[in-house]
């Protein structure tokens, strides 16, 4: 339950629009709710601003049917991330108006229009075509979140002239997400460029020595650059959240 809907509940209780017990029974799963394996945290929106999000990863298919079910139910906008083909296949077909992006790995189902929070845009880009998985699951995150997105893909820095045609996109972004994996350089050198937050996300592409994206998150934590946060390895969820929480400041 979002602040808005809320609100209008306890004003019509407060207008004698509604029986106190009939709000009580809206608000009977307030603060969570309890599946026994898992519990939904209803109380996450009034007290970020946003719903949670369900991992999809470790979860079985049944208990992701139930989850969204509950969810569904109550009205709330769906989120899924780090979602395999084979379980959105089957979710799908239990929940036809959702959206799955393949590339990203996200599973949306938006109940009620998506309302812009966030002041400026999110600008979110990719080192490599290869780091699209993680750049496309921040991207869906930051629109979820309610922000104006834009993404600008494969400027990495084996070819570093591509990122001076965008100039007039890194200079109106009001914070940067990039994705980059090999060495990680490529948010170092934005951070260098612009006079605005950027979040660096580390991730598990590149050779042997790469340690799955652990040189990438070594170099980027190593940076000389101002104004660089970094996340996790494949992060793209964290670094869109973090993302949202600066866009709405």
């Amino acid at each position: 339950m979002d602040r808005e809907r809320l609100k209008k509940l306890l004003t019509e209780v407060r207008d004698h629009r509604m029986d106190p017990e009939a709000a009580l029974k809206k608000m009977a799963h307030f603060p969570f709710a309890d599946l026994e394996f898992a519990k939904l945290d209803f109380h996450r929106q009034l007290r970020q601003g946003f719903p949670e999000v369900i991992f999809g990863e470790g979860k079985e298919l049944n208990e992701l049917i139930r989850i969204l079910g509950k969810m569904k139910a109550e009205k709330t906008d769906i989120l899924v991330t780090r979602l395999d083909p084979a379980k959105a296949r089957a979710l799908l077909k239990k929940f036809p108006a959702g959206k799955y992006n393949s590339r990203g790995r996200t599973l949306k189902i938006i109940q009620r229009p998506i309302k812009v929070q966030g002041k400026g845009t999110i600008l979110v880009i990719s080192a490599g075509t290869s780091d699209l998985a993680v750049a496309e699951e921040a991207r869906e995150t930051a629109e979820f979140l309610g922000n104006r997105v834009k993404n600008i893909y494969d400027l990495g820095v084996a070819g570093l002239h591509r990122l001076f045609a965008y100039q007039e996109d890194l200079a109106e972004a009001r914070v940067v997400i990039v994705a980059a994996g090999m060495e990680g350089a490529l948010p170092s050198v934005i951070a260098g460029l612009v006079d605005k937050p950027v979040i660096g996300v580390p991730t598990s592409i590149g050779y042997g020595s790469s340690f799955k994206g652990l040189s990438a998150l070594l170099g980027m934590l190593n940076t000389c650059a101002n104004g660089l946060a970094v996340v996790n390895i494949d992060n793209g969820y964290g670094a869109a959240c973090f993302a949202s929480l600066i866009n709405r400041l």
